[in-house]
C-alpha cells in the first residue's frame, strides 16, 4: 500500500476511537538557524556535489500532538527541513506512546520512525523510554534512551544497497535538565551518548557524544527564542570531503574536510498553537 494511503487509513483509523471528544491537539512551528540532530548538521549537501560548512542554514519546523484525554495516550508527527540524502528535502517523524506517573517520575514509552519521502535510505525506527523527575527549586531531569529496530541507522549501514551490514541495536542515551533561572528564562542543557551498532563501527564510523547547551525567553502567547551551542565530539570520524585535493601516489595534498559534528551557536524561534 502506498504510504499516502497508510497515512489516511491510519488518520480514518483515529478518527473512528471513542473518546475523542476529550483529546487534545497541540501544535507548534520554528524557525530555526541550524537543524541538529544528535549533534550533527542535518544541511550538507550543496550545489555540484559540494558540501555546506556555513554556520547558518536556516530549517523550517513544525508538528502536532494529539492527546486522548486523561488516558495517557498520544500521537504525533514532526516534520523539518533537511538536506543531507540527494534527492530528499523533507524528515517528516511519526510516532506514538503512552505516558503516565510512577511516584516522583513521569514516565513516557513509545515508537518513533524517521521517514525521508524522497530517499527512504535514511528511514529508520526506534522504540523510546523516558523519565522525568522535577523539583520546583532543583529543576527538571530527564532520561531517554532509543533503541534502534529498522535494519538501517539513518543509511550509515548502507542496508539499502546491499551492503550485508546492519544498523539494528543502534541506542542513543540522553540526559537532560531544565530551570527557570530568571522570570521567563529557562535554562537548558543536554548530553547524549550514541552507540552505533558494531557493522557501523567496523566502517569507521566510532561511538560519540553530543551537547546542547542554552537556554529559552518565553515572550508568552506560545512564543519562544532559544540560544543553544551544539556539537559532538568524534569529529574526525564523520569527515566529509570540501576540496578533493591531489592525489600524488602517496598521500593526498590540499585535501580539505568538515565535519557536521562541529560546535554551532543556534537560535530558534517557536511558537507553540
Amino acid at each position: 500500500m502506498h504510504r499516502k494511503a497508510v497515512f489516511s487509513a491510519a488518520l480514518a483509523a483515529l478518527a473512528a476511537l471513542p473518546g475523542l471528544a476529550s483529546a487534545q491537539l497541540t501544535g507548534n512551528v520554528s524557525l530555526t538557524s541550524n537543524y541538529k540532530f544528535r549533534g550533527q548538521d542535518q544541511d550538507v549537501l550543496g550545489s555540484n556535489g559540494s558540501v555546506k560548512t556555513d554556520a547558518v542554514k536556516p530549517a523550517i519546523q513544525g508538528g502536532f500532538d494529539y492527546a486522548f484525554g486523561e488516558s495517557g495516550f498520544y500521537v504525533g508527527n514532526w516534520n523539518s527541513s533537511v538536506n543531507w540524502l540527494p534527492g530528499n528535502s523533507i524528515e517528516s517523524d511519526l510516532y506514538g506512546g503512552y505516558k503516565f506517573k510512577a511516584g516522583a517520575f513521569d514516565l513516557d514509552f513509545g515508537a518513533l520512525t524517521y521517514v525521508y519521502p524522497g530517499n527512504s535510505r535514511g528511514n529508520t525506527t526506534e522504540l523510546y523510554g523516558a523519565a522525568t523527575w522535577a523539583d520546583e527549586k532543583i529543576g527538571a531531569f530527564t532520561v531517554k534512551y532509543s533503541h534502534t529496530v529498522s535494519d538501517d541507522y539513518f543509511n550509515y549501514a548502507g542496508e539499502r544497497d546491499g551492503s550485508g551490514r546492519t544498523g539494528r541495536n543502534t541506542g542513543y542515551l540522553n540526559l537532560s535538565y531544565a530551570k527557570e533561572i530568571l522570570p521567563k528564562v529557562t535554562f537548558k542543557a543536554a548530553v547524549g551518548y550514541t552507540h552505533m551498532s558494531s557493522d557501523i563501527r567496523n566502517l569507521g564510523y566510532s561511538s560519540y557524544v553530543d551537547y546542547n547547551v542554552g537556554a529559552s525567553y518565553d515572550f508568552g502567547n506560545g512564543l519562544s527564542l532559544a540560544g543553544s551551542v551544539q556539537g559532538a565530539n568524534h569529529e574526525n570520524s564523520y569527515l566529509l570531503v570540501t576540496r578533493p585535493g591531489i592525489d600524488v601516489g602517496f598521500g593526498t595534498i590540499g585535501q580539505q574536510t568538515w565535519s557536521p559534528n562541529k560546535a554551532r551557536f543556534i537560535v530558534t524561534l517557536t511558537k507553540t498553537l
